[in-house]
């Protein structure tokens, strides 16, 4: 009540500038939240007199997306849903474990406000990435298992940056093209994660298009080979990516990881060899180092 009276104390007809707005926002939100009392407020003023400021733009997005979303605690029978841990688990009374997973759910008119609202941020600043990222992460928590439509915003964003070399920047300052690809990574660890038939088949394109448009990058060839490796169970062509990998890079513990496992499933001691050595030199764990120097040193004769 103290904060809404707080807000009341500004006259209704005193123009402000649009960084005074923006400063009343941010103390606002972090007493009261995205949609708390008098948020609305301020960004009705705010728009009135800075209708194209980016910052209001994202208040908005913030303020309808928060609007619309709700949760529901739901129970589910697997240890990981939506590639998320459960909130709680509770054993019942034969000793199963039952698990309760929070889920969201969105209100379609209000998400579509939110959506309106980022979407003219980023027509009229194309080059902030916070813009575009605020819009993927959305939809990817809006359509759960099934991010058709964030895996076409990256894909159209990975071609505009391709085509159009853009100068990006991220809350304002400027990120290279190493920063790019790195949080278009990020979303292929997304929807790896998520775990679904169909997220998987966005991780997969997506980390296809990139290991094709950025050859020398060896974290997309090494995504191939975990979709290979983890999804199909196809130990061969998981291994012929993740020596493309580590050609690339001679020290990618993932890759080299993975070969090691790989080899230990087939059984394949000569292949288990071949990796081990690798593993020892790359490892940042001691205990690691020292158990794969031992299997090595066994595999050897040398023990």
């Amino acid at each position: 009540m103290a904060v809404a009276l707080m807000l009341c104390a500004i006259p209704a007809a005193a123009q402000l500038t649009a960084q005074q707005y923006k400063e009343n926002y941010e103390r606002q939100i972090r007493n009261v939240g995205y949609a708390g009392v008098g948020v609305e407020t301020i960004l009705n003023r705010w728009e009135e007199a800075a209708p194209d400021d980016g910052a209001l733009l994202v208040g908005k997005f913030h303020y309808f997306l928060e609007k619309a979303t709700t949760s529901k605690v739901l129970v589910k029978d697997q240890t990981r849903y939506l590639g998320n841990d459960p909130v709680i688990s509770v054993p019942d009374s034969s000793g199963k474990k039952v698990n309760y997973f929070e889920e969201y759910f969105y209100d379609e008119e209000l998400f579509g406000q939110a959506q309106q609202a980022i979407e003219r941020a980023i027509q009229l600043y194309p080059n902030e990435l916070a813009y575009r990222l605020d819009k993927i992460t959305s939809l990817t928590d809006y359509e759960k298992e099934s991010p058709d439509m964030a895996a076409a915003a990256l894909s159209e964003l990975v071609d505009y940056n391709r085509k159009s070399h853009p100068s990006w920047t991220y809350e304002g300052s400027p990120v290279d093209q190493d920063v790019f690809l790195s949080l278009i990574q990020q979303y292929c660890y997304s929807f790896y994660r998520i775990g679904t038939p169909n997220s998987l088949d966005s991780f997969l394109a997506l980390s296809e298009k990139m290991a094709k448009l950025y050859p020398k990058n060896p974290e997309f060839q090494n995504n191939i080979g975990t979709y290979w490796l983890v999804v199909k169970k196809n130990n061969r062509k998981a291994l012929s990516y993740y020596n493309k990998v580590i050609k690339l890079d001679p020290d990618h513990y993932a890759a080299i990881k993975n070969c090691v496992l790989l080899a230990r499933s087939e059984k394949d001691t000569k292949l288990e060899k071949k990796y081990l050595p690798m593993l020892v030199r790359v490892t940042d764990s001691e205990s690691e180092r020292m158990s794969a120097q031992a299997r090595l040193d066994y595999l050897s004769g040398k023990r």
